[in-house]
């Protein structure tokens, strides 16, 4: 049986070059399921917002339906807009605030999300089967630029990173989640995770160096690992990115 797709929007960035924006045909057996044949092709499930077939909405486990276009539509596309309350088989929203899980080769990235605010789960070490665990169990968004992982039936949430480069990859994230209202800079421990909370300067200034005890009156720790930050040089670093990368982001001085 041969089956007629058209992906739509950023879909288009995982097909191969020579498919992109065209129709793709693709000869299955027997009747697998919707999302076999999209999958089958490169684009995980995870990046599906929508199935259109014969002007009707189909589920991802529905069998691939015969004689119809398959339109396939990524979250958030204009078509789905205008449809909206009657395509049926709308993902159910992501969780807010937004809340991820990153493979072990996005660390920078995971440490940007965390200097955002966002609950950031990441380990250097970690298997694929503990990140799409974590992302099934906790109902997080998996980041990763591995499709294979990304298929995974567990996993219900994610997002394949297209660029290599970390800034860039904060910036498609921001924008695929609209995370910006959502930012809570420098509130979460960039090393473990944890949420920083306000400690008094006589607390912190035995704790650190001499130089930063003459110069610095305000200290956050990290209530998980007991991290203390300032704002130090690195601060000021991360204060520059943000306002490059991201220059709607609100900061409080």
């Amino acid at each position: 049986m041969l089956v007629e797709l058209r992906f739509h929007g950023q879909l288009n960035d995982l097909l191969a070059a020579v498919e992109r924006g065209r129709l793709v045909h693709r000869s299955v057996h027997g009747i697998p399921a919707v999302k076999d044949v999209i999958e089958s092709i490169g684009v995980p499930h995870v990046e599906v917002g929508a199935v259109i077939a014969g002007g009707r909405p189909v589920t991802l486990d529905a069998p691939v339906p015969t004689g119809s276009r398959v339109h396939v539509y990524p979250p958030g596309h204009p078509t789905l807009g205008r449809l909206a309350g009657c395509l049926g088989n709308e993902p159910d929203a992501d969780p807010r605030p937004a809340r991820f899980v990153v493979d072990g080769h996005l660390g920078r990235l995971a440490a940007y999300l965390r200097m955002l605010g966002f609950d950031t789960l990441w380990s250097a070490t970690a298997t694929d089967d503990a990140l799409a665990d974590l992302a099934g169990r906790d109902d997080r968004i998996l980041l990763s630029r591995d499709r294979g992982l990304l298929k995974r039936t567990i996993v219900h949430r994610g997002h394949l990173v297209r660029s290599d480069r970390p800034h860039e990859q904060l910036r498609e994230i921001v924008d695929r989640y609209d995370l910006v209202g959502e930012s809570r800079p420098f509130g979460r421990c960039l090393r473990c995770n944890g949420s920083l909370e306000p400690v008094d300067a006589a607390i912190a200034r035995p704790l650190v160096p001499p130089r930063v005890a003459r110069e610095q009156e305000d200290f956050r720790r990290c209530a998980a690992c007991g991290g203390l930050y300032w704002r130090g040089s690195h601060h000021r670093r991360m204060v520059e990115l943000i306002r490059t990368v991201l220059p709607e982001v609100r900061l409080v001085e």
